[in-house]
């Protein structure tokens, strides 16, 4: 069929001359032109939604946009991520991985220790501020939570513990591993809303024992914290 022929010229085109693989394929140049111009029109980006569909499948829906672009560039797929997510909401593919924050107040609220941030964001250098949080993630039915540390000089994730349940261990876990390289004395601040864990003698223990200033949002006030609210919400397309 004139389709095919045009498709087998176009392919070897590169590599012999036009006039002979028409001569060859016995197709008109006008014919040859009309298909090319034909399939210069059909969706430009087939090809890479099918290999969308093979990565999204391949890890039973847990990879969202920024995921599957870096995916497709180890296999030679070269597009932003803008581009994929476009992509991905075309064929209805969406990250089966959801967090939502996790309401962890208990007990007294507000006495434990003042906000010392103060919506501050902003650190001159590393092991100045802290902020941390623990996240409730559904991943197929499952819950999972996620307790994770961030440096605001540079957002730099320094420690995390994931768990089947919320419970205080993950969080000192986590401290003991963003200790293992910090000196004492730093007087660097650690902020967190006023979750139970953070309220532990146990945890505040190993803030004071290590110079840590301990700072905590007003009850309510996500912004107190916005940082980490913005990891977590990134973390949702991830």
């Amino acid at each position: 069929m004139p389709a095919q022929k045009s498709l087998v010229v176009q392919k070897l085109r590169h590599d012999f001359s036009l006039s002979l693989l028409l001569s060859i394929a016995q197709l008109p140049r006008a014919t040859f032109y009309y298909h090319l111009k034909r399939m210069e029109n059909l969706d430009k980006y087939q090809e890479v939604k099918e290999e969308i569909k093979t990565i999204y499948h391949e890890n039973k829906g847990r990879y969202g946009y920024r995921r599957i672009t870096a995916e497709l560039h180890n296999r030679g797929f070269h597009l932003n991520h803008k581009t994929i997510q476009r992509l991905m909401k075309q064929l209805g593919l969406i990250c089966r991985v959801r967090a939502k924050k996790y309401r962890s107040y208990k007990g007294e609220v507000g006495k434990i220790a003042p906000n010392l941030l103060q919506r501050d964001f902003y650190a001159e250098k590393p092991n100045q501020k802290w902020v941390t949080d623990v996240t409730e993630f559904s991943l197929f039915g499952q819950k999972l939570y996620l307790s994770a540390l961030l440096d605001l000089h540079s957002s730099y994730l320094i420690s995390y513990t994931i768990s089947e349940r919320p419970v205080l261990s993950m969080v000192t876990g986590m401290l003991d591993k963003a200790f293992e390289n910090l000196p004492n004395g730093t007087g660097l601040i650690l902020h967190s809303d006023q979750g139970w864990q953070y309220q532990n003698k146990y945890y505040r223990q190993m803030l004071k024992q290590k110079g840590i200033r301990q700072s905590m949002s007003r009850k309510g006030n996500c912004l107190d914290n916005a940082v980490m609210e913005n990891f977590e919400g990134m973390k949702k397309s991830l």
